[in-house]
């Protein structure tokens, strides 16, 4: 009997729980399917103290692992050699990363096969750490997942396999997110099948795509804040790339010059010609609260004021008043 493709899985977030659950529900299904897990990699545990006591938090990918029994190292430096030592003694023919750190060569090139990762936009396009909000947020209608073997550049290593998945006017960061890891599990059992196979042609990023290059950085909360002189649907799809993290938020002042800053998870879009100059803030104290723009309104239809929970604006409205408050551009 032909050996089996030994995997090393190497992922912390819940994304990276969806391939792995993927590639086990395939091995325990399927004897002949020329594969096996053999070791799991994470981070490590963190601990929080909450009212005196201290909590163990675990990474879902480590939850997964330890239910389905299998052999876990969460390193605190990737290039410790004890780490390394376990790592090589797992005998991996094959290692698959998804959502984790960037690896060093000693741990990427060690397989014979080498690592492929899992990328949640279509490379080349949206290389970095914020794929799914910056396809969002730059209004994109088509987004997907690509497996491609690692390299000493991020996120431009040849491309294994890609799979689009559409992005509706209605989809926040949240639900395409879902949406790519679902793909995203489908794609990396299949990519582990064509390698199996000895069918996987790796293709550069280069031989792809010759355009403008749209970059995926990481966000901070500065990046997050609303810019009024844009457009109703440039904010739309603003807020729903942020949405339901780390969030949009924007910042009003009462007559005293106190800055009182709101998130913002949902908003409504109302093309229409504007009697009010752009970043004027409108509420009828009850049901809407809403910003003129150039070119309509933008309806806040969920927000979230400081120390309380996210709520529909009408309920916001019940124990908050807007009176006296002005926008902040």
């Amino acid at each position: 009997m032909k050996e089996k493709l030994r995997i090393v899985y190497i992922g912390t977030p819940d994304f990276a729980v969806e391939p792995l659950r993927s590639l086990r529900e395939v091995e325990q299904r399927d004897a002949d399917c020329g594969f096996t897990v053999v070791g799991v990699v994470t981070m490590p545990d963190r601990i929080i103290t909450r009212r005196g006591s201290n909590q163990v938090l675990m990474s879902p990918v480590k939850e997964y692992a330890l239910e389905q029994g299998l052999p876990l190292l969460q390193p605190e430096s990737l290039k410790d050699e004890e780490f390394q030592a376990a790592l090589a003694a797992w005998g991996a023919d094959l290692q698959i990363v998804v959502a984790f750190r960037m690896l060093p060569e000693s741990v990427w090139n060690m397989p014979r096969l080498g690592t492929f990762n899992l990328h949640a936009s279509l490379l080349p396009q949206y290389r970095g750490a914020a794929p799914i909000n910056w396809a969002i947020i730059n209004g994109d209608k088509v987004s997907g997942v690509t497996t491609f073997f690692l390299k000493h550049e991020i996120d431009t290593g040849d491309v294994i396999m890609q799979r689009e998945v559409e992005i509706t006017d209605t989809d926040d960061a949240g639900t395409l997110h879902d949406k790519l890891m679902m793909v995203g599990g489908e794609t990396v059992v299949d990519t582990v099948r064509s390698i199996v196979r000895g069918e996987a042609v790796a293709r550069t990023q280069a031989s792809m795509y010759d355009g403008e290059l749209r970059p995926a950085p990481k966000i901070f909360r500065d990046t997050c804040r609303i810019d009024w002189s844009k457009s109703c649907e440039q904010l739309y799809d603003f807020v729903r790339g942020l949405s339901p993290y780390p969030a949009a938020w924007m910042e009003i002042t009462d007559a005293t010059g106190a800055a009182t800053a709101i998130k913002v998870y949902e908003t409504k879009k109302e093309l229409c010609a504007v009697a009010h100059p752009a970043g004027t803030l409108l509420t009828d104290g009850k049901s809407y609260v809403k910003v003129a723009l150039a070119d309509g309104y933008l309806h806040l239809t969920s927000l979230q004021l400081p120390g309380k929970k996210r709520m529909p604006v009408s309920d916001l409205l019940r124990g908050f008043s807007f009176d006296g408050y002005t926008l902040q551009q």
